[in-house]
């Protein structure tokens, strides 16, 4: 089966999956399939209750609604893949995009082979990722990027934690934590770097999650 196929494939799937556990099924999903991660991009995705949520502006209440649901779908999602794709995946990230209802779902594939995307602006934007990162948090103990597709760039980040961070998240703080950072890192990603333009692109959006356990991050940036 070509990849296209296996792209709508999955979609198909994954449309089913959220229609299921949410109510409402998006848009419409992108899916895109690489040697080191599968990516589900989510458009115009928000139920009548999160709407009102976010009205109040209660955008935790919002996150940690969302966390639950694809706290149960995710394995699903896992075990598609494995079982009809024969891909395995480890990590699965995931944010949402609440200015514009998207979202993106990015899977690690397990996957031995070492592939360096030596594509042009590589060590600039890693510069630029390194000190937003030190800002935000620590400089990175590894970083990594790659083009899975002409508007997706994908970039992985290990040993980003602090000591007080790991402590909240011992607390039970979580879902706080992860909300904080994702609206500072957010901002100063849009606010303090030049990426989209050191590449020639147009920005669309930038997602952010974070693997606590592992102490392991994703950024996710998609361009026009």
């Amino acid at each position: 089966m070509s990849t296209i196929d296996l792209s709508g494939q999955l979609s198909s799937f994954a449309g089913r999956l959220l229609r299921e556990r949410f109510g409402k099924g998006p848009e419409s999903i992108y899916a895109s399939i690489g040697k080191q991660c599968i990516t589900l991009h989510i458009r115009n995705f928000i139920g009548p209750v999160e709407r009102f949520l976010l009205s109040k502006e209660e955008e935790q209440a919002f996150r940690y609604t969302r966390e639950l649901l694809m706290k149960s779908l995710l394995p699903e999602l896992s075990s598609f893949l494995k079982s009809e794709m024969d891909i395995e995946v480890g990590e699965i990230f995931y944010d949402w995009g609440i200015h514009n209802a998207s979202g993106m779902i990015v899977a690690l594939t397990k996957n031995d082979d070492t592939y360096v995307d030596h594509y042009a602006g590589r060590e600039e934007v890693h510069a630029q990722i390194v000190e937003v990162s030190r800002k935000v948090q620590k400089e990175p103990d590894f970083i990594d990027s790659w083009w899975l597709n002409p508007r997706t760039l994908i970039i992985k980040r290990e040993g980003i934690l602090i000591l007080l961070e790991k402590e909240l998240i011992d607390l039970g703080y979580e879902n706080t934590l992860k909300t904080t950072k994702r609206k500072m890192e957010k901002r100063y990603l849009e606010e303090t770097t030049t990426i989209a333009p050191l590449l020639g692109k147009e920005l669309s959006d930038i997602y952010v999650d974070w693997d606590f356990e592992k102490d392991t991050s994703v950024i996710a940036y998609t361009f026009y």
